[in-house]
């Protein structure tokens, strides 16, 4: 699943910990005198910031009170994001409501979108869309919001050509995440017929604004093409966007993930062509789509299918199942459904320790070797997620066993939606007690494979 501002979101009761490269990093005593010094000094700044920022929002609270919008805006999003002031989403709604009451255009997308994430009142996605289209000729954030919601039926029924709409809309002007995903949606042909020329253009107007997930898209479009300078080029710029690391971690958003992935694609360049060799390297390509609002076990599934042969879509595969669009999808529904398109398929677990995961991850290896991917589900745990914790369903699709990574195909980023993940966190996250009834809330390592008959 996921859901952020620019688009998503499933870990456990367990008492393991882990970090991004499951491995707590440590200073060296040789290295505490600098330590120390650069955190007195942090200290220092971060008082003379915080004086510096009090006397911002005690400017914003007066202008704000005598009725100015934009004052009221900007003082929601310091409550919104507790900067200057204690982190309080009440007040955040609050000084937005006002601000959107006066025609505050991106001020009636900030409400907007609480209602779509349910902070601070209860999720309500008409509500929201009600917002996102009142705004949405004057702020290019609402018209991407719209597309949001026409594209994953989010307060409205889908329609996935309003959505590209709107999108194009917000990206003229000058909205790079709706861009991007609109190229993507072309590509793929996920809700909209496939245009190659017009997915061309749209990821040259995310990568002009800068968005990563659209300079990964435009790289990908080049590598298939055989432009492989211009390829390195995009993906290089958009790694130097954001934060990056050895490899990121599951739970990214989208414009980290998107920097990352592009890190990784450039450490993948020489592994792509490279021959498998069993026990050693495997890696299979698949046709990437992106996911829709909390479409990842369809899209996932999707994904799996064309790898296969069939030709449906993410939306497609969702709606053979009984769940409702832009709603979670049952495990054993997504099996029902890929019977229904005549593949064959098969569920099986693993517990979710140590002797379970070696056996695990010698079925991946096996599946892998043999050139068939696998679908799994992975949990996250944290405050960040609604109620501590969320699922993710993608596909793991190579191994580099000298480096302990894995390659995933996941939908929740830019295509091509391949991510490097070492075999620490794929232990950590891999693992799952609520992917439907076939769970019985018992926690797991659940994979679908592919059942050769």
């Amino acid at each position: 699943m996921r859901i952020n501002n620019s688009g998503h979101v499933d870990c456990d009761h367990h008492t393991e910990k882990c970090s991004s490269s499951d491995a707590v990093r440590r200073t060296s005593t040789t290295g505490h005198s600098l330590l120390s010094k650069l955190l007195f000094a942090s200290i220092l700044c971060a008082a003379t910031l915080s004086a510096e920022e009090h006397a911002g929002v005690d400017a914003l609270r007066i202008q704000a009170a005598a009725g100015d919008a934009r004052a009221q805006l900007a003082l929601a999003i310091r409550y919104r994001d507790g900067k200057g002031v204690a982190k309080d989403d009440a007040e955040a709604l609050t000084w937005a409501h006002r601000a959107a009451d006066a025609g505050d255009a991106d001020a009636m997308d900030f409400v907007g979108f609480t209602y779509l994430r349910g902070a601070a009142v209860r999720r309500n996605p008409a509500i929201a869309i009600a917002y996102f289209q009142a705004a949405a000729e004057r702020s290019a954030q609402a018209a991407f919001n719209l597309g949001q919601c026409y594209f994953g039926a989010q307060g409205t029924e889908q329609d996935c050509a309003k959505a590209l709409q709107w999108w194009r809309k917000a990206a003229d002007k000058g909205n790079g995440r709706a861009a991007a995903l609109a190229a993507m949606a072309c590509y793929s042909g996920e809700g909209v017929p496939v245009d190659a020329a017009l997915a061309q253009r749209l990821a040259e107007r995310a990568a002009e604004l800068n968005d990563p997930a659209g300079l990964v898209l435009l790289g990908e479009m080049q590598y298939q093409s055989g432009e492989i300078d211009a390829a390195k080029t995009h993906w290089t710029k958009a790694s130097k966007l954001r934060p990056t690391g050895p490899t990121g971690h599951p739970a990214q958003p989208s414009a980290e993930a998107s920097a990352q992935e592009a890190a990784d694609l450039l450490k993948l360049l020489g592994h792509r062509q490279r021959k498998g060799e069993p026990g050693k390297f495997a890696f299979v390509q698949m046709p990437h789509i992106q996911q829709g609002y909390n479409n990842c076990g369809s899209t996932a599934c999707a994904i799996f299918a064309r790898f296969q042969g069939s030709q449906i879509g993410g939306w497609d595969f969702k709606k053979l199942c009984p769940s409702p669009l832009g709603t979670g999808t049952d495990w054993g529904h997504l099996l029902d459904a890929s019977k229904k398109i005549g593949q064959h398929w098969k569920l099986i677990t693993f517990t979710p320790d140590d002797e379970g995961f070696v056996k695990a991850t010698d079925m991946l290896r096996s599946e892998l070797d043999a050139g068939r991917p696998v679908v799994v589900d992975f949990k996250y745990i944290g405050p960040q997620f609604p109620n501590g914790s969320a699922g993710h369903t993608l596909n793991v699709c190579g191994y580099i066993a000298d480096e302990d990574l894995y390659i995933l195909c996941n939908p929740a980023v830019a295509t091509p939606g391949l991510q490097l993940i070492t075999a620490g966190d794929l232990k950590c996250f891999w693992r799952s007690d609520h992917y439907g009834a076939l769970s019985k809330g018992i926690l797991s390592r659940p994979a679908f494979v592919i059942d050769p008959r």
